[in-house]
């Protein structure tokens, strides 16, 4: 019998669409979970001890119902806090989202990258590390957005946004000392991608932009590699922590991912 166990993708909201993305494109017989905490939206301004409780908690519920090969956790601020307690209380693969400061400083030619997260994620020790560890010779400028999350999901819900909302949020790197030499931005949030076009028109000069999908795809393939998938997957499954009418409207858009049936979890 083919092997019907799915791929789960976690995030706070749709952010995680930008991983399940590159994964989906090269997996495409993977079946497909992704789940959202929007009772529990947005992550970026809880504390640490807030989500190191429960993102394992919720995982682990997810894990019963679903029995996935492998989980993601596509969010930036769950897996800096939280993942080392996911992989202590699951014994299935999981896969976390970094920061992506290693390739943005292997592309950087001014030495100046932008780390643009939530306020969570830009505030991690994780992140002062990944910094020593690649960027040593970089001048790292960080700034932590709340508002580029909830742009990012008001687009998902098809509402126009206004490109001097973006211009504000990208001040907040280019207006700190030497932030005018940027050029190369990382997207530490995963929500951050699905605005990329949004904040490359908005940006003052031309800036390259860089993210953990491609590398988490990359990942994802390898930790199953030899396993079978079935020749034809299910439609992918999009839970809800909260399946209120908000969550209901991103259905066309969920589609768009391969994400044809919507529950609550």
């Amino acid at each position: 019998m083919a092997d019907t166990r799915p791929l789960l993708f976690f995030d706070s909201g749709v952010g995680g669409l930008s991983v399940l993305a590159p994964a989906r494109a090269l997996l495409p017989r993977a079946p497909l979970v992704y789940a959202a905490d929007s009772a529990g939206f947005p992550y970026g301004t809880k504390s640490e001890e807030e989500i190191a409780a429960r993102v394992p908690a919720l995982l682990g519920r997810l894990a019963e119902r679903y029995r996935p090969r492998l989980i993601v956790i596509a969010c930036n601020t769950a897996s800096t806090i939280a993942l080392t307690h996911v992989r202590a209380a699951l014994d299935i693969p999981i896969v976390g989202t970094v920061p992506a400061i290693k390739p943005a400083a292997a592309l950087s030619k001014t030495r100046v990258i932008g780390v643009l997260g939530t306020e969570a994620t830009v505030r991690q020790p994780y992140v002062d590390d990944l910094a020593a560890r690649f960027a040593a010779d970089c001048t790292v400028i960080r700034y932590g957005s709340a508002e580029l999350v909830q742009l990012a999901e008001a687009k998902l819900h098809g509402e126009a946004t206004a490109s001097a909302r973006f211009r504000a949020v990208l001040g907040g790197l280019f207006n700190q000392p030497g932030g005018d030499r940027i050029d190369v931005i990382v997207n530490a949030c995963t929500h951050f991608p699905l605005v990329e076009a949004e904040l490359a028109a908005a940006a003052p000069h031309p800036v390259a932009f860089v993210d953990g999908g491609p590398g988490i795809a990359r990942r994802i393939a390898y930790l199953t590699d030899g396993q079978d998938w079935p020749e034809m997957p299910p439609p992918g499954i999009a839970v809800f922590t909260r399946l209120d009418d908000a969550a209901r409207a991103l259905a066309p858009a969920l589609a768009a991912y391969g994400l044809d049936r919507i529950e609550a979890l």
